[in-house]
């Protein structure tokens, strides 16, 4: 039987540990014996979890005789880990234990050195973070999993049950993850990625700069067909001017921050109303339905009719 093991590390985040317990442990063949064998690991005795304490019926060693190690996230991804912890997950890579990340997990997983050189994912809100303290980590805020073989990382929260249906449908066929994706009244495969969920407010330029009254104009005027040229000759600046000050206080170029400015606004109007795409396009100011479409799944991962059914309001007029 294919033994599950999943550390819990003080600070641990109680949905991110249950996540795998609860799925793979319900997980049934197609005769109704259980596919996996689930051990919840500790480093200590007892592990504080925040809301409350819990003791893991095995020490840290049982890893050893696990197929896959869960790595959940903890409430500071920021504090150290136990250099044993390291050690631990290291050796099992070595041996070729499949390890996976829920959520900010990746962060232990990355202070392994293990995702070096490899594409990896966590929480949106954290990803920058993860970069940052991790330069040699490719890391993509945009997705809900990432599979490298045996190492993989998830996004938050619910990703976490995206990786693990996932991990169960490679392990054993989609019928069988079917079966644990309704236990777990989850689609075995969502619309888009975590781009989806991500509030993509505009890079803010410092109060009272040369380019905040321009930025306002183009939001008010984001409905227009407006050009590199007028943009530049209301800001009073050459074109290569305004797209050096707007890279210096932006990190974006004026036309790629007017897409993202239209973008957000048609997530307004697909959360609060029933306008067609066609008519949301037109009125965000692109061309035509199909590049509207394009730039949207291209900042969101997702089509516009996909992230109105996750998010429209349901009382939308």
């Amino acid at each position: 039987m294919h033994t599950v093991a999943v550390i819990a590390l003080d600070g641990v985040i109680p949905f991110d540990l249950s996540t795998p317990i609860e799925v793979f442990s319900r997980t049934r063949l197609p005769g109704g014996r259980a596919a996996y064998r689930v051990r919840v690991c500790a480093a200590s005795e007892e592990v504080d979890a925040g809301a409350f304490a819990l003791r893991a019926p095995w020490p840290l060693a049982a890893l050893a005789e696990a197929d896959t190690i869960m790595v959940p996230g903890t409430a500071d991804p920021t504090a150290p880990v136990p250099e044993e912890v390291l050690d631990a997950l290291r050796e099992a890579a070595g041996r070729g234990t499949r390890i996976a990340s829920i959520c900010v997990g990746a962060f232990v997983l990355a202070a392994t050195g293990l995702l070096d050189g490899l594409r990896a994912t966590t929480h949106w809100s954290a990803a920058e973070l993860l970069a940052a303290l991790h330069p040699a980590v490719e890391v993509d805020p945009g997705v809900l999993y990432v599979d490298n073989g045996q190492l993989l990382t998830s996004a938050g929260a619910a990703a976490g049950l995206d990786l693990c249906l996932h991990m169960i449908r490679r392990d054993l066929g989609s019928a069988v993850a079917a079966d644990s994706a309704r236990l777990s009244v989850m689609p075995l495969e969502r619309d888009g990625g975590q781009a989806q969920f991500i509030v993509h407010d505009q890079p803010p330029a410092p109060r009272g700069s040369v380019l905040e009254p321009l930025m306002r104009w183009m939001e008010d005027n984001a409905r227009r067909e407006l050009t590199l040229d007028e943009l530049a000759r209301r800001s009073g600046m050459s074109v290569r001017t305004l797209n050096r000050r707007f890279r210096e206080q932006t990190g974006t170029s004026p036309l790629q921050w007017l897409h993202r400015a239209r973008v957000r606004q048609a997530q307004h109007l697909l959360e609060t109303t029933a306008h067609p795409v066609e008519r949301i396009a037109a009125q965000v100011g692109f061309g035509s339905p199909t590049a509207f479409r394009e730039r949207f799944k291209r900042l969101t991962g997702t089509s516009p009719h996909a992230y109105r059914r996750t998010f429209r309001t349901q009382n939308a007029p």
